[in-house]
C-alpha cells in the first residue's frame, strides 16, 4: 500500500442520503462516473487508522456520486463515514492527454515569469471550475495567480515547472507591505 499522504485526494463524503447506509460525495475528480462505480476501493484515515471501504453500489446524482461501501447497511454506518477523505494512490489514475496534467500535480512546481524571474514554489492549487488559482510561496509570501491560459503560458509537469506572464499588478497584490498606520506625532 501507498503511503496515505501520497494518495490523491478524488472525493470527501459529504453527508448520508437514505437510510440504508448510502452517503453523498463531494467529487474531487472529473471522471466521477467512472472513479465511484461499484467495486471502486478508496482508502481513508479515521481516528483508528488507515482503512480500505469498497463500493458495492454507486450511482451519480446531479453530478455528485450517491454510494454505498461494503458493511455500510445503515444510516448510523453512513454518519461514521461523514467528512472522510477518499483517496487513491496515483498509478490507479486515468492516462491524460498530452498537454493535460492533474491539479495534484502542479504543487512543488517552480513558477518563473517569462522573464526568468523566479517567483516561487506552488504550494497548492484551490477554488473550484472557472476559478481555479495557484498558490504559489515565494520571497513575496504567498501569491495567488489564477489557472489561465491567458497568464499560465506553459505548464511542463514533467519539468516541473511553470511560466507565467501576470498582468501589470497581479504579484505585488499579495505582498506584505508592514504597518502602513501613522503614529499621532507624524
Amino acid at each position: 500500500m501507498a503511503d496515505f499522504d501520497d494518495m490523491v485526494l478524488v472525493g470527501r463524503i459529504a453527508r448520508p442520503h437514505g437510510l440504508k447506509g448510502h452517503v453523498v460525495v463531494n467529487p474531487d475528480t472529473d471522471f466521477v462516473e467512472d472513479r465511484f462505480a461499484a467495486g471502486t476501493t478508496f482508502w481513508t484515515r479515521t481516528a483508528s487508522g488507515d482503512a480500505q471501504l469498497a463500493v458495492a453500489t454507486a450511482r451519480v446524482h446531479g453530478g455528485y456520486p450517491i454510494v454505498r461501501f461494503a458493511g455500510c447497511e445503515r444510516i448510523e454506518d453512513a454518519e461514521r463515514l461523514a467528512g472522510l477523505e477518499l483517496r487513491v494512490p496515483e498509478e490507479t489514475l486515468q492516462p491524460l492527454a498530452a498537454g493535460t496534467y492533474y491539479q495534484h500535480q502542479l504543487a512543488g512546481c517552480e513558477v518563473v515569469d517569462t522573464a526568468g524571474a523566479n517567483i516561487g514554489r506552488v504550494s497548492r492549487v484551490e477554488g473550484g471550475a472557472g476559478s481555479m488559482r495557484l498558490v504559489i510561496e515565494g520571497t513575496r509570501g504567498e501569491v495567488q495567480v489564477p489557472l489561465a491560459d491567458a497568464i499560465c503560458r506553459d505548464i511542463d509537469v514533467a519539468a516541473r515547472r511553470i511560466v507565467i506572464d501576470p498582468p501589470e499588478g497581479l504579484l505585488e497584490l499579495n505582498e506584505k507591505t508592514g504597518d502602513r498606520r501613522q503614529s499621532p506625532d507624524s
